[in-house]
């Protein structure tokens, strides 16, 4: 199991946070629906009980079909995502500083 993520202890660990995690960290890229539930660490039926919401919000947009699958990625037109971005990347941000300001302690001591 992954360790949690700076984004999700901070926002909480839905299954909703879970995959636009996921997907936030990915941005660019498009997934089938069965790598984004296994990446998210999270249950199929899971996945397909939020999903919906999702697609409804225009949070996530289909890019694509491979053969059966349909491919997804993040809609990363969408004001929501825009600031959900931006606190993923702010956060990030401020853990790497934390990180390597105490790593910079430690040399120093």
């Amino acid at each position: 199991m992954k360790e949690t993520t700076i984004f999700r202890e901070a926002l909480g660990n839905s299954p909703v946070i879970r995959v636009l995690d996921f997907l936030i960290e990915g941005r660019g890229l498009d997934y089938s629906l069965s790598g984004i539930a296994e990446n998210a660490n999270i249950g199929w039926t899971t996945l397909h009980r939020i999903w919906g919401n999702l697609i409804r919000l225009k949070m996530v947009k289909p890019t694509r079909e491979i053969g059966r699958a349909k491919l997804f990625k993040l809609n990363e037109e969408n004001p929501t995502i825009k600031e959900l971005i931006k606190v993923y990347d702010t956060l990030l941000y401020q853990e790497t500083e934390k990180y390597f300001s105490e790593e910079l302690e430690v040399v120093v001591s």
